[in-house]
């Protein structure tokens, strides 16, 4: 079982930002876990369901929703610096591990699809204050079939100078493309406050943008990692996590490709794979914790 909190906070930049977290119910906190959400989610649905299941494992898991996303401040769906945005999520995150109260407990990384590039640039910007990561589909390259061909993106790029804030850029119906299950996708327009309409100019800029730098920088990714890949993903492409599992530095690191499976695999797939990528990731946190607890002991 686990117990949940929810808070608003003004940061640094005078943003308010919503914030939960989920603490194991009657036992010792093992470590802590950071969850950075994906662009069309939010700390408060699917993310719920997965915060809960770490956390009931012996996990304190801690979230936000991004400035414009979800519950926290700012125009819905606009990101007008993905810099920003990761220097906010990196923010908040140091906050919660200088709480005294959980000084000295590992900490880890989560980030699912866009969340995991935001994982990534937290571990660039801070590269020694992390014990590991868990990326779920990360987005480290959209899919050829999602980004827009060269032609209409250098219009893009143009027209974001002018337009920044306008939703103008074509896309699939990402959700069509990332849930495999088809009621597992209806439950997503009860998710009233996430983002569901075409991307906002300059947003689909930043994440572009974001995108082809983490590609170049595979090789600075140094932290223990363990990547979750749906091998049949037409959302984020499942070559590039073969790619950063390959070129990565760091030394302890686990690549774990699923079948068959979309880009969805915590809400989307059928439940007998949902289980199977929450084990595999439950799994790694408790050698990874435990590893770590007999070092500071």
């Amino acid at each position: 079982m686990s117990v949940c909190s929810m808070s608003y906070e003004r940061n640094s930049r005078g943003v308010e930002i919503f914030s939960k977290c989920w603490f194991p119910e009657n036992r010792r906190m093992r470590a802590i876990v950071c969850l950075c959400h994906g662009y069309g989610d939010t700390c408060t649905f699917f993310l719920d369901g997965v915060a809960r299941k770490i956390a009931s494992a012996g996990y304190g898991v801690f979230a936000l929703d991004y400035p414009g996303f979800g519950l926290s401040e700012g125009l819905h769906g606009y990101i007008p610096s993905f810099d920003t945005l990761v220097d906010d999520v990196a923010e908040h995150f140091s906050k919660v591990k200088g709480n005294p109260e959980y000084r000295g407990l590992p900490s880890f990384l989560f980030g699912q699809s866009m969340g995991g590039a935001v994982a990534l640039k937290v571990h660039f910007k801070q590269p020694n204050e992390w014990n590991g990561a868990i990326l779920v589909a990360p987005m480290c390259k959209i899919a050829d079939d999602v980004v827009p061909p060269w032609p209409i993106q250098q219009i893009l790029i143009f027209m974001a100078k002018l337009l920044p804030k306008e939703k103008l850029v074509p896309q699939k119906d990402l959700a069509e493309l990332a849930f495999k299950e088809k009621k597992k996708q209806e439950q997503c327009s009860f998710n009233v406050i996430a983002y569901k309409d075409k991307p906002r100019l300059r947003t689909a800029l930043e994440m572009l943008k974001t995108t082809q730098e983490i590609e170049r920088r595979l090789e600075e990714v140094s932290l223990p990692l363990i990547v979750l890949h749906g091998e049949a993903d037409l959302v984020t492409d499942p070559a590039v996590s073969k790619a950063l599992y390959e070129k990565a530095k760091s030394q302890d690191k686990k690549l774990c490709l699923y079948k068959g499976a979309y880009h969805a695999i915590l809400e989307g797939e059928p439940d007998e794979t949902i289980f199977q990528v929450l084990d595999d990731i439950i799994s790694w946190l408790d050698q990874h914790s435990t590893r770590e607890e007999g070092m500071s002991s």
